[in-house]
């Protein structure tokens, strides 16, 4: 499966930039000094002198939701700025925000479902599938039109995520301390908090049910074995030095 053809790619790349960010500020105001008049005078040469190619190949923005691995009431919005590698691989950094002052969450690798299905079984327990994230209409991609959406959402529903998350801001710690968090994508109705993406939608004034019906002609690929490992019960988490562990607990009800 092909995840974005070089039309859509460029699509994406002339409206990324033109709307749908700016409404949507960080959760936390980090200590600090406020920034010195030579740091603004280096940050502004830097700008004007250095090549940042990573950064420049980011041509795509998605707005959508994750919860801790193992911990499905600790859920929050994520701000996804990704690049594209070639047509089986995405990478995106991740934001709390799509305002100057948010703040960098973690990562998140996508992958085609062609290589997703090479991948060791224990690797696969730390992907989650987006066939429900596309179908719900909870994954947006702010600012481009719908019919470029809608193309983009149909190469996405048949990917798979691995995320990563290193600054909690969500339960507003102001630093980026405390565990490494491996993170999933919801599966079904009823398990995302309605307040969160109300919060959301009326930002970007889109309606999420509006998204999933107009969704209902992307068809739906079952989810490969192996993926959402969690759904019966094996949970993959970083412990507290820094490895992670393996445990089976009860699937969710």
């Amino acid at each position: 499966m092909r995840i974005l053809t070089r039309p859509a790619a460029l699509l994406l790349a002339a409206f990324v930039t033109a709307c749908g960010g700016g409404n949507t500020n960080s959760s936390v105001k980090s200590p600090g000094a406020t920034e010195a008049a030579k740091t603004r005078a280096l940050e502004a040469g830097a700008a004007g002198l250095q090549n940042i190619p990573p950064i420049e190949a980011i041509n795509a923005y998605l707005d959508g939701f994750h919860f801790a691995n193992g911990n499905p009431g600790m859920q929050m919005e994520a701000h996804h700025y990704c690049s594209i590698v070639n047509e089986d691989l995405i990478q995106c950094v991740i934001f709390d925000g799509n305002a100057k002052d948010a703040k960098l969450m973690g990562v998140e690798y996508i992958v085609s479902g062609k290589l997703f299905a090479t991948l060791p079984d224990a690797e696969k327990a730390l992907w989650h599938s987006h066939v429900h994230e596309v179908k719900s209409g909870q994954l947006i991609a702010p600012g481009i039109p719908e019919a470029a959406e809608h193309e983009l959402m149909e190469k996405l529903v048949g990917t798979y995520g691995k995320t990563i998350h290193t600054w909690h801001t969500d339960q507003k710690v102001a630093l980026p301390i405390g565990i490494p968090q491996i993170m999933m994508g919801f599966t079904a109705d009823g398990q995302i908090d309605p307040a969160m993406v109300a919060a959301r939608d009326a930002r970007f004034g889109v309606r999420t049910d509006d998204k999933k019906a107009a969704r209902a002609d992307i068809a739906a690929p079952p989810v490969a074995p192996g993926a959402d490992a969690w759904q019966t019960g094996q949970v993959v988490q970083f412990i507290t030095d820094g490895t992670s562990t393996s445990r089976n607990t009860p699937p969710p009800r």
